[in-house]
């Protein structure tokens, strides 16, 4: 444990209330399983009101371990409540693993004061809060962060302008860019905004309004993603206090006012700080996730990454031993000087296909890589085209869009799924290898580079990469989207940034290549109902890019 700094003035005694933790976080707390022995006791001081930047209260709770001697304090800001899942989650584990947890509702949520501007407050609140910090006579100086999605963006806000107390940071499946998720690549994130848009509406008023509020989506989805402008209903469809997606979801140009202030990603370019990073294969902010790591590395800043099989909700599900044990012994090392739980390399990745942990020393973020084309037949070969013929084609209906199918959503849908029945429809394209004779790993970033034409026009194509079995069952394992040129008729080359996947495709199985002119309602363009069908072309010159893992004999 640190030892309390000497204070200017002595402070009274702090005397422990008396209320046990909430019986519903309790009752959560105790479904889990794979998790660390509990060390003590907890307590739990609520409702507590500590000033905000501008003066009103931020209601927070307190959760602390009943031990004698000093401890040292997380803070976790939240817009989504401090009840269920947060209270067990971040309250009670991590109280009853030796650690003061101060669980805050972000200004405008969960009852504390004034109004709930995404993305803007939270450095400055955040600030307010540690200055609150500061005259707690059981806060020993000692500070970290730590939390998911929302969750990580404050911690990168306060990161902006760090305080000397902060030692370390645990952001898990976390944001930093607000537009990149709406809106990057150049289209619209449809899917996911509408589902994070319900979450930070109506998450922090309770679980009932908040699973009623996903049940409407559910409800309405499709009438919202089909009509022109995609996104002129979302009031009507999901409640009134939505409206600022809306907003969110026109305003495209990341230069554009209403996204001024947002991001917090250049924290990562000065930070001191040591961060640990958490991800999941399927997380809809994997990419900013890997960003936020090579921004660190550059920086020299001390920091750690996990990957595991995981969607953006199912890492604190079946990832939650993993996820806690790892965010558990990082906390410990810079707060405590108990550095016996960290894992011996930088980066741990799941291997997809062998289902195996692997360490690594550091993240390839620009891998060697080996080049597939598409060939005749629907074949996937190693053998380049001498030119740039048109190879196949298909016809994509915007009134009948290719559907979207797993892959890295905020709903309940995401994950690996068999794409067979996507595959068969007339609007798929997929080239594929032989049955492998030796096992091939790929670890790193994919891309693709396509070469296309299109008789009308049309701004998207869609690449995915799978892995079919022997029973013939093709797995998504990472994908993206590009835009094309506008001009029609002309071939033109494009490229796709297609995430990044660690997997081996065994002995039996196939490399698959799917291209498709979109996956609707996950990216969706304004106007898109207003749009002719199209004839989309693939050219014989499109390469699908690898990176390079190890070859298993």
């Amino acid at each position: 444990m640190s030892a309390r700094k000497p204070d200017a003035v002595a402070r009274p005694p702090w005397v422990p209330p008396a209320a046990k933790p909430p019986l519903s976080a309790r009752m959560m707390r105790a479904t889990w399983r794979g998790l660390p022995a509990k060390r003590h006791e907890v307590g739990w001081e609520p409702g507590l009101a500590v000033p905000s930047a501008e003066g009103g209260p931020l209601l927070t709770d307190h959760y602390f371990p009943r031990a004698e001697g000093d401890f040292p304090t997380l803070l976790v800001r939240s817009p989504y409540g401090r009840g269920l899942p947060w209270a067990p989650l971040y309250g009670l584990l991590f109280a009853e693993q030796g650690f003061h947890v101060v669980l805050q509702s972000c200004r405008g949520t969960g009852g504390s004061a004034g109004a709930f501007d995404l993305w803007r407050n939270e450095a400055a609140d955040g600030l307010a809060t540690v200055a609150w910090l500061r005259e707690q006579p059981w806060f020993n100086g000692s500070l970290g962060t730590v939390g998911a999605s929302y969750l990580g963006h404050v911690q990168w806000a306060l990161a902006l302008e760090p305080p000397p107390e902060l030692k370390a940071m645990v952001v898990q499946v976390g944001l930093h860019d607000p537009h990149a998720f709406f809106h990057g690549g150049g289209v619209r994130h449809l899917e996911n905004a509408l589902v994070s848009g319900v979450g930070m509406t109506y998450q922090h008023r309770g679980t009932r309004t908040f699973l009623n509020s996903l049940l409407r989506l559910r409800r309405r989805v499709r009438e919202i993603s089909t009509t022109r402008p995609p996104y002129e209903p979302y009031t009507s469809g999901l409640g009134a206090e939505t409206a600022w997606l809306e907003e969110a979801l026109a305003r495209s140009d990341a230069d554009d006012p209403f996204w001024q202030g947002t991001s917090v990603g250049e924290a990562a370019e000065r930070l001191r700080v040591p961060t640990g990073l958490i991800t999941g294969w399927y997380d809809a902010l994997a990419d900013q996730t890997f960003e936020q790591y090579g921004r660190l590395r550059a920086a020299g800043c001390e920091t750690t990454l996990l990957v595991g099989p995981w969607t953006h909700t199912s890492a604190f599900q079946q990832g939650l031993p993993v996820v806690f044990g790892e965010s558990l012994a990082w906390l410990r090392a810079h707060l405590e000087g108990d550095a016996s739980g960290l894992r011996p390399t930088r980066v741990r990745v799941r291997v997809g296909g062998e289902d195996a942990w692997r360490d690594l020393d550091d993240w390839p973020s620009e891998p060697a890589a080996t080049s597939w084309y598409a060939a005749p037949e629907g074949r996937l070969v190693q053998q380049a085209s001498t030119d740039s013929a048109p190879l196949a084609s298909f016809r994509y209906d915007p009134a009948d869009p290719t559907p979207s199918l797993g892959g890295p959503l905020l709903s309940r849908t995401a994950g690996p799924r068999d794409n067979s029945t996507l595959e068969a429809r007339d609007d798929v394209l997929t080239f594929t290898t032989p049955p492998l004779t030796k096992a091939v790993d790929i670890l790193g970033p994919v891309t693709a580079r396509l070469t296309v034409s299109t008789d009308t026009g049309h701004p998207h194509v869609f690449a995915r990469l799978c892995d079919v079995d022997p029973q013939g069952r093709s797995v998504n394992l990472c994908d993206g989207l590009g835009v094309l040129p506008a001009a029609p008729q002309e071939s033109a080359q494009v490229g796709v940034a297609m995430s990044a996947t660690a997997h081996r495709f065994d002995v039996g199985h196939r490399i698959r290549w799917q291209i498709s002119g979109g996956a609707h309602p996950r990216y969706a363009s304004a106007g898109a109902t207003a749009q002719a069908p199209v004839r989309i072309t693939l050219h014989t010159d499109s390469q699908l890019l690898l990176p390079h893992g190890t070859e298993v004999t």
